[in-house]
């Protein structure tokens, strides 16, 4: 079994900083890519910002400049540190896990059952 835990979320002003973190525990082979998401009400849920097991980095254009996505390989946890946040960054973050349980095992999406940011103007 294989769980993704988030923490971080909460509320913040408009300017402010938040950062947030994932943890990927259980029976775990090797992790790929690690990921943010976000849905706000109403909405489809996006990509906010992607790592792979290299480091190498994707960012949504909303967000390119402000937020800064990480990883720990070690811990199996993925940080995103979220500056100059505004309010149309409120929303509900999701972390994902793309990974696999076993050498032999195919690769898997895993995801957290996200945390609220909500930023205030």
């Amino acid at each position: 079994q294989v769980q993704l835990v988030e923490s971080g979320g909460g509320l913040v002003q408009a300017g402010g900083s938040l950062r947030l973190s994932c943890s990927a525990s259980g029976i775990i082979f090797s992790i790929n890519s690690m990921g943010w998401y976000r849905q706000a009400p109403g909405k489809q849920r996006d990509l906010v910002a992607a790592i792979s097991s290299g480091g190498t980095t994707n960012y949504a254009d909303s967000v390119k400049g402000r937020f800064t996505v990480s990883r720990d390989n070690a811990k199996n946890t993925v940080y995103l540190q979220m500056n100059s946040l505004k309010p149309e960054d409120t929303a509900v973050y999701y972390c994902n896990a793309n990974l696999r349980t076993a050498r032999f095992m195919p690769d898997y999406i895993y995801w957290g059952q996200g945390t609220q940011v909500t930023v205030s103007s």
